[in-house]
């Protein structure tokens, strides 16, 4: 795989990623919980279940006899979000921003659009590019995996015997695939733009030699 090649599989990638940090980001399923009960006191094969989803900035209920799903923000409803969720709030906004200045670097740095003449040049803006990225998945990693350590432990308490154990939302697995996905993405840049200057640098000893 040539570095040219490398670094766009790295930049579709971080932009994957992009996509897919937004996406955890306004999905309101990082946590899911369900509450069943029988619905009428003398009829014991009747019940009713409620699913509670929070999210980051909203919670979510759907009651499976009515199948419609009310979301509110947290402050509209005065229910406390968990100590995990507010670092996710905070993390994966700054992600995001970052996340467009790395595309944006990756994109100038690439020889395919030739924004920048100087090749040295732009195997630094690629190199910083596949940073942002490196450094985005760390962000990512820690949210994804406080909450899944945290319903994985069953540190959850239960408030009545109805309640099951909470469960991982859909955000946590698109979290960890985009985590990974920027993992890859940011080594593929970082690599991409070594190779570059490498050979810049041995072109460039090799015309001060002649």
């Amino acid at each position: 795989m040539t570095a040219g090649v490398r670094q766009l599989l790295g930049l579709a990638l971080a932009t994957v990623s992009f996509v897919g940090n937004i996406i955890i980001c306004a999905l309101p399923q990082w946590r899911v919980k369900e509450f069943w009960r029988e619905a009428y006191p003398f009829e014991s094969n009747v019940t009713v279940s409620l699913m509670f989803f929070e999210g980051l900035w909203k919670f979510c209920v759907t009651t499976s006899s009515v199948l419609l799903t009310q979301c509110q923000r947290y402050e509209e409803m005065r229910v406390s979000i968990s100590p995990d969720l507010k670092v996710a709030r905070v993390l994966i906004v700054i992600v995001i921003v970052i996340g467009v200045f790395g595309i944006l670097l990756g994109a100038a740095g690439s020889k395919f659009i030739n924004f920048v003449s100087d090749e040295r040049k732009r195997s630094k803006m690629a190199m910083a590019s596949g940073v942002v990225c490196l450094i985005a998945g760390i962000f990512v990693l820690i949210p994804v995996r406080w909450t899944t350590t945290f319903i994985n432990n069953n540190s959850d308490q239960f408030l009545s015997f109805d309640f099951l154990k909470s469960e991982l939302g859909a955000s946590v697995y698109i979290g960890w695939i985009t985590t990974a996905l920027l993992f890859l993405g940011g080594s593929l840049l970082c690599r991409s733009a070594t190779v570059k200057l490498t050979k810049t640098l041995s072109t460039s000893m090799l015309t001060l030699c002649k």
